[in-house]
């Protein structure tokens, strides 16, 4: 199966934000929505956009390809959620399945994308690549959390490659490899007995002169990149756990220029 979606947003003469675009295929199926859970960087703004993907079919399942286009206008406002997890499903005839991802986020934009948990399935394989383009001033909190198999079961072989790029310029290039695809994974040197393993990716222009300075909150590292910007990398055992790992950091950044801390969940 092949979809593709595309989600564009600008910002009105009133200073709300607008969706200027909102076209999408089954199963990847964008959908307004209102506020859900908490919203770190925004403050439940009343003008910010809120669009949820949700699965409308089953899948990714091996040999699907899908593409999301996501373009946050120069000074707008955009909340990107999942309205489930993710479970990525074996084809039956082994196939690689797919999701590309290109994001712009504007001059002075903001963009928060905290979409559910990826689960992968026994027998999958999969790849996902994630291409950023930050303007000057942008905002961007970037969330992922994969979970290695049901409960019980070995996982399939995943590929998660996360590329940022601010005002031109590289921040982060990162890819990772589990699974019975990529040699010693289960290792002490990448994921040891963890099968839940979570990032942050927090970009904030208020940090140039002040950055968070590097931390370790438990399972949870927090470490400055080379711009205005911190990676938060997390290992747990389990998914909740891993929520929160990954919340406790957001909460303990989100402090540190005075933004709304995020209530636990």
């Amino acid at each position: 199966m092949r979809a593709r979606a595309t989600l564009a947003t600008a910002l009105a003469a009133d200073g709300r934000t607008r969706v200027a675009t909102l076209h999408s295929q089954a199963p990847l199926t964008l959908r307004l929505t209102h506020p859900k859970g908490p919203e770190p960087w925004t403050g439940h703004d009343a003008g910010a956009a809120r669009v949820c993907v949700a699965a409308s079919a089953a899948g990714p399942i091996g040999g699907d390809d899908y593409d999301l286009t996501v373009d946050v206008g120069a000074g707008s406002t955009l909340v990107l959620r999942d309205i489930s997890a993710t479970l990525l499903l074996p084809g039956p005839h082994g196939e690689l399945s797919r999701l590309r991802t290109t994001v712009q986020v504007g001059a002075g934009a903001t963009l928060v994308w905290l979409p559910e948990p990826v689960i992968a399935a026994h027998g999958c394989r999969h790849r996902s690549d994630i291409r950023v383009e930050l303007g000057t001033g942008a905002r961007l909190i970037l969330s992922e959390q994969l979970l290695l198999g049901r409960h019980g079961e070995q996982p399939g072989s995943v590929v998660q490659h996360l590329r940022v790029r601010l005002a031109g310029r590289p921040l982060l290039n990162q890819q990772l490899a589990v699974g019975p695809g990529a040699a010693g994974w289960d290792g002490s040197a990448v994921i040891g007995d963890r099968r839940a393993i979570g990032s942050l990716v927090v970009v904030d222009p208020g940090w140039t002169e002040h950055p968070p300075e590097p931390a370790l909150l438990g399972d949870a590292a927090v470490l400055p990149l080379a711009g205005p910007a911190v990676l938060v990398s997390a290992l747990a055992p389990d998914a909740l756990t891993l929520r929160r790992c990954l919340d406790t950091a957001l909460a303990r950044l989100a402090g540190t220029h005075g933004h709304r801390q995020p209530a636990a969940r």
